[in-house]
Formats: C-alpha cells, structure tokens, sequence
C-alpha cells in the first residue's frame, strides 16, 4: 500500500500543481510541499490561489510555496502563466496536469471550444507545449496529467469539439477525460521517438469528495455516489498523481489509478487501459487537432 509516506525527499525539485486551491490538487501540493519541494500553485483565481498558500504554510512544510495564475479557458492565459515561470524558474521537474471543470452549464472557451474539452484538455496541452523545453532540460522531470474513470464512457466527436452539435454535460465530461488519456500517451510516444528523457504519465484519482462535483443537482450526485459507492477523501484521491510524480517504479506511458473496485478506491497501482484509450490513430488525429488550436508543435527533436 503506497501512501504519501513513500515520497521521498523532494528538496531541491520545483512542481507546477494546475487547480492547487482545491481538492486533489491542494493535497498534492500539500504532500509534495511537506516533502521539501518549491510548489507553484497554478489556479484560475489568484486570491484562491493565495488563500490555499496560507492554509498550506499554516499545516507546515518544509519546502516552498509560490502562486501564478493560470486560466486554462484562454490560450492568453496559458501563454502569459508560462512566459512568466520560464523567466522566473531554472527547472522544472513536475508538471501536474490536474485542473478540471466537470459537467458545468453549456459553456465554452475564449477560443471557442466546449469548455470542459478547452480547459481540461486543450488548456493542458498549451501549458506542456510551452514549458516542455524546460521539462526536457531538468534531468529526470515527469508530466503527471490527472484523467478520470469516466473516460471509459468516452468517446472524441471531431464533429462537436466546439459543441456544434448538441450539449451533454456528462458525455462532454467523458470525452475531454478520454483526450487527457489519449493526449499523455500520444506524448509519450513522441518523446521516445526522439530520445526525449522525459517522461509522460497519465493518472486517475478514483471517486473523491471534492468541489468538481459542485455542477451537479443532488439527485444526481445522490444517484451517483448509489452507483460507484462511497467517496474517498481527496488525501486518498491525491495519491495517483503523487506516485507518478516521485516514484522510481513508475513506467514510460504508465497509468497509475487506485486498486480497488474498479479504479473507483483504494491506493495506486499500475493499471491497464480500455482499448479505445490506447487507439493511437485517434490520439494522433487529436494531436494534430491541438496543434492546430493552440499553434504549438511539439517535442522539437534535439536536431532542430
């Protein structure tokens, strides 16, 4: 059973934790702060973001704590998050990919794209875009990029990314979870094609009570709590990403989600991925789509 008490000692290392305020995200930052890392917590809302810096400094650490913001619904914001770490931080060893919105009203990005596929996925892949070479220069770095298990209910409509179509808030859920997938085990092949140390590794957190619920009705989260059964604390739901963001075991593409009851509790293990999350002409049809989107083309081969 693999807790936070297995983290080693993170002195020295710099970890940028994407919706750090809250949740998953604040008990990652919080673990990783108390091992002795320099912790950017990167949220949507700064004064969020400096009020979990306070609670953080208030439980103890023995690392560091920093702030940026980071709306990951404008490309803009993405692009100005990243400039000002790149001008600010020699290293980075971690970048975890953990914001996300779930089954919010009909809504989209400032490009145009149904929200939840903007944020949780297109917003990420901006982020890794422009702070990869930092990545790929910090011996031993790692992108941890947080899914869900709803992404076996997922599938990618090319037709109704920007909700051209029709509107499902669960469904849309699903998809931009299936992309997270899809997205860091496409990256890990594109890195190992070139030689590229670093590694790529997606996660799932399990059923956890946290504020990504706060869209939905009560009988509906009543109605899913009956379906996947009692709800973890986010320390527990926090402990995917933090293996794969410390451990040595870990696994080139590996996806690491709690052990029991199919994924929904229990403590890290690697796990094995429904087909359609490995199906790499998909993957790369959504590469090239967010390439597109964001204008970014990446990992650069160490030639060019």
């Amino acid at each position: 059973m693999w807790t936070k008490k297995n983290i080693p000692d993170q002195t020295g290392k710099t970890v940028i934790v994407t919706g750090a305020n809250a949740g998953i995200g604040f008990e990652t930052a919080l673990a990783l702060y108390e091992a002795g890392a320099r912790v950017i917590l990167a949220c949507r809302s700064l004064e969020k973001a400096e009020e979990a810096l306070l609670q953080l400094k208030n439980l103890g650490g023995k690392g560091t704590l920093e702030t940026g913001r980071l709306d990951l619904s404008s490309l803009a914001s993405v692009r100005q998050f990243a400039e000002t770490f790149l001008q600010n931080h020699p290293q980075l060893h971690v970048l975890i990919n953990n914001a996300g919105v779930m089954t919010p009203p009909p809504s989209k990005t400032a490009e145009g794209f149904e929200l939840q596929f903007g944020v949780n996925f297109i917003g990420h892949f901006a982020l890794t875009g422009y702070l990869h070479p930092l990545l790929r220069a910090t011996s031993g770095s790692r992108i941890v990029t947080v899914s869900s298990g709803a992404y076996r209910r997922g599938a990618i409509d090319f037709d109704n990314l920007r909700s051209e179509k029709d509107y499902d808030p669960t469904r849309e859920y699903a998809q931009s979870k299936l992309a997270d997938i899809l997205f860091a085990l496409e990256l890990q092949r594109r890195i190992t094609a070139i030689g590229d140390p670093v590694l790529s590794l997606a996660v799932q957190p399990g059923a956890n009570k946290t504020e990504l619920s706060r869209y939905m009705s009560e009988d509906a989260f009543t109605a899913a709590v009956e379906r996947v059964g009692p709800l973890m604390e986010p320390w527990q739901g926090a402990l995917p990403s933090l293996y794969a963001a410390v451990s040595d075991e870990v696994r080139p593409g590996g996806f690491y989600e709690p052990d029991q009851d199919h994924g929904y509790r229990g403590f890290p293990v690697l796990s094995t991925l429904k087909s359609h999350a490995q199906d790499e002409v998909v993957a790369k049809k959504l590469w090239d789509f967010a390439e597109e989107a964001t204008n970014l083309q990446y990992p650069a081969s160490f030639q060019s």
